[in-house]
């Protein structure tokens, strides 16, 4: 949502000539202009000099709080508040430090620390009122020199810092949003959003780039947290001896400081080389340092395509099996002997307590390792899955490796990521079976696991307790017959808990076709009525049918439903009115006439 104060123009064009900050008919010529409209320049004078005075209004239009409502509760009418599923997150704006540059022809002034937190104040405060569920991220700053600084003082100390007590500007931004809550009693503010953007020369936005600068990128994601590493890039330059970023536990420090409670965010980030080995081995390292540095979310500028090495990345801690395989969601301590060469990441999962080992080989050579447990007793072998440079098309399944109580030892292929899926003693996965049986048809599903069918049967593997719950369903011209195997039944579902293998069956028959015949479809009587019968043959001995009198003086007295072939008893009342008359009987849906005479 844009603190700016300004919008494009409701009526600006959706087409070349578009409304332009600096039209060379208005302002003059400039140094260049856009090759499709050449009307529109780039607000430098030829001589090099910026143009000033221009008019914002030449594209844009002044907004304010009432703008940003308006627009979040149009959102909430149609998408519902973020906790029924509507918009769940509203950045404060983008990168503010850079409006006198990125935006200059409507904010050439560069804003400053107070500027930031009133129109946040302003804005935060109107999201927050049109929907309180929402969650809010700010300052959204660009980098490094805005983490400390406001633009007017741009990459050092200078009167806006030192005017408002020489405190860096992120954490007298905390201050701030903390004030507003216990002024007015509401969190403006959720997540402090930082981007972040490796400054070591060829790492971010680039390409994989020379063996020296891979060996870079690699060392580079030490920045994340690492208060040993100096910063490989120009940072470094802006204190004497250097400069350890650990950007996310200063983010928790200032926060723990001055805003308790507040998440952390990063929504910019970047380490180039997404379709390089060397770039998955990169963001692989980067989501482990996210998770265990404990950072609440963060989003990769320009993701890779599906089918590049950087995708693999995520996917072996979100789906490394497809089939919804992942990485553990309880942290577990996790320490590499040497970082540089093996970055080493635990989790254990709640669902299947299973232990989720990630160790990833940055070098060019196969490392051997022992991996020591504590605090976890092991089945007996870990599923292995890789990805690496030896096949960069996919995760590779690997052979079950051999455990020990204390541990084991592996070999790390070169450029690897590898995932260790250890299950806990006692606790093995135990295979349901499924079979459809009967002459008919129909489907079965679980509430939980992903079924693999082959034919008529069906299996999934649940950790060791689980309590299944199945569901039958019968296709057209089938009926579901019941369960066989199941714990417990009741109509078309069972339950099972899978305390050790098991076998369930499900029976679908067919439902028959039936026909029917009467013996004869019509009667007549006297006035003194009487009774009768009315033999009806079905074409299968499971056909069944039903029968109803549409005459108050014919009644049915035995034999009325059933199934297969089976007589019908009735009786005729006496006819005490002057003239005749005629009543019918459905009978397994033909009709059976009775006449009486008067």
């Amino acid at each position: 949502v844009p603190l700016i104060g300004w919008t494009v123009k409701s009526d600006s064009p959706r087409q070349h000539p578009y409304d332009s900050g600096f039209k060379v008919s208005k302002y003059g010529a400039q140094q260049s202009v856009d090759p499709w409209d050449t009307d529109c320049g780039n607000g430098i004078y030829p001589n090099g000099t910026q143009i000033t005075g221009n008019s914002p209004y030449d594209t844009s239009m002044a907004i304010g709080p009432d703008f940003v409502s308006d627009w979040i509760q149009h959102l909430v009418v149609r998408y519902g508040p973020a906790q029924n599923g509507g918009v769940a997150y509203y950045n404060l704006d983008n990168e503010p430090m850079l409006w006198n540059s990125t935006h200059r022809d409507v904010h050439p002034q560069p804003a400053t620390y107070d500027e930031i937190k009133n129109k946040t104040y302003q804005i935060a405060a109107a999201v927050k009122a049109a929907d309180p569920s929402a969650k809010t991220l700010g300052p959204v700053v660009w980098g490094w020199c805005a983490y400390f600084y406001s633009a007017a003082d741009g990459c050092g100390i200078g009167p806006d810092y030192q005017s408002h007590n020489n405190t860096p500007f992120v954490p007298w931004y905390l201050q701030q949003m903390k004030a507003y809550e216990q002024s007015h009693g509401v969190r403006i503010l959720d997540y402090l959003d930082l981007h972040y953007y490796p400054q070591a020369s060829g790492v971010a936005l680039a390409s994989a780039g020379s063996s020296s600068t891979q060996g870079l990128r690699l060392r580079s994601t030490r920045s994340l947290w690492d208060s040993t590493y100096m910063d490989e890039s120009w940072i470094s330059d802006t204190q004497v001896n250097g400069v350890a970023v650990r950007l996310i536990p200063r983010m928790r420090d200032w926060v723990n400081a001055n805003y308790p409670g507040t998440k952390l965010a990063i929504t910019e980030y970047n380490w180039g080389g997404l379709e390089s080995i060397n770039g998955a081995l990169t963001q692989a390292d980067v989501l482990g340092i996210f998770g265990r540095e404990r950072l609440d979310l963060a989003t990769l500028w320009s993701p890779p395509s599906l089918t590049q090495p950087g995708a693999f990345a995520f996917k072996i801690y979100r789906n490394y099996d497809n089939a919804g395989g992942a990485f553990g969601d309880v942290g577990v301590r996790a320490v590499s002997g040497n970082q540089d060469l093996l970055s080493v990441y635990a989790a254990q999962r709640t669902d299947d307590n299973a232990l989720t080992i990630l160790v990833i080989n940055k070098t060019a050579n196969p490392l051997s390792s022992n991996i020591r447990l504590a605090g976890f007793s092991p089945s007996a072998t870990a599923e292995v899955y890789r990805y690496s440079a030896a096949n960069l098309q996919g995760i590779v399944r690997g052979e079950d490796h051999a455990l020990s109580d204390s541990g084991f030892s592996a070999t790390l292929p070169s450029r690897s990521i590898t995932l260790f899926v250890l299950g806990k003693a006692g606790d093995a996965p135990q295979t349901l079976t499924i079979t459809k049986i009967g002459s008919g048809d129909g489907s079965v599903f679980a509430d939980s696991g992903a079924i693999s069918w082959n034919g008529n049967t069906g299996t999934e593997k649940y950790p060791s307790n689980t309590t299944v719950t199945l569901t039958a369903v019968a296709n057209a011209g089938s009926t579901f017959g019941g369960w066989t195997g199941a714990d417990q039944a009741s109509g078309n579902q069972c339950t099972l808990t899978m305390t050790s293998a098991k076998s369930v069956a499900a029976q679908f028959n067919l439902i028959p076709f039936c026909s029917f015949i009467l013996a004869q479809t019509s009667k007549t009587y006297t006035a003194a009525g009487g009774k009768g019968s009315v033999n009806v043959a079905a074409s299968s001995s499971s056909c069944a049918w039903t029968s109803k009198s549409n005459a108050s003086w014919i009644t049915i007295t035995s034999g009325g439903s059933g199934t297969g072939s089976r007589t019908l008893k009735y009786s005729v009342s006496r006819n005490k009115t002057r003239a005749d008359r005629t009543g019918t009987m459905t009978i397994a849906g033909q009709t059976f006439t009775v006449l009486q005479k008067r």
